[in-house]
């Protein structure tokens, strides 16, 4: 019996854990997909900076630095949401012993924060490469 329970619950690991990953998936595109809308809509801006002296690791890092405070919020958005569904579960069920441990907490942190990082590495290149000229002209 507690080898067919151990089966179970490790399938169904398995099947939270795609679930996550094809989560943080979708998440790294919906950062990516707003992060290349900013820099289309703020080309003026970037040629600006790029004309006044700014390097493409200057631009790069305004970029990076934008896509790492859109996963931060939305990673602190959601674990609110989730201390949420924590504090009602405790009041529906007093006595299932339900809390979210500290490394849980950091780790989410840490997953959201790498996963707007890497998402958010492709239109930090696009905003850095673009010629000054062209960007001033909005092309």
């Amino acid at each position: 019996m507690v080898s067919a329970f151990n089966k179970i619950l490790t399938a169904l690991t398995v099947a939270v854990a795609g679930i996550g990953g094809v989560s943080l998936v979708v998440a790294g595109v919906l950062v990516m997909n707003v992060m290349l809308v900013s820099v289309s809509q703020r080309t003026g801006e970037i040629g600006l900076l790029k004309a006044l002296g700014a390097s493409q690791s200057q631009v790069q890092r305004l970029f990076l630095a934008e896509a790492v405070l859109l996963s931060l919020v939305g990673a602190i958005a959601g674990l609110i949401l989730g201390q949420l569904a924590i504090s009602i579960l405790k009041v529906v069920y007093p006595k299932f012993p339900v809390e979210l441990p500290d490394w849980g907490l950091l780790s989410a942190l840490g997953v959201s924060l790498a996963t707007g990082l890497f998402f958010g590495v492709l239109p930090a290149r696009k905003a850095a490469k673009l010629d000054p000229i062209t960007a001033l002209a909005k092309r």
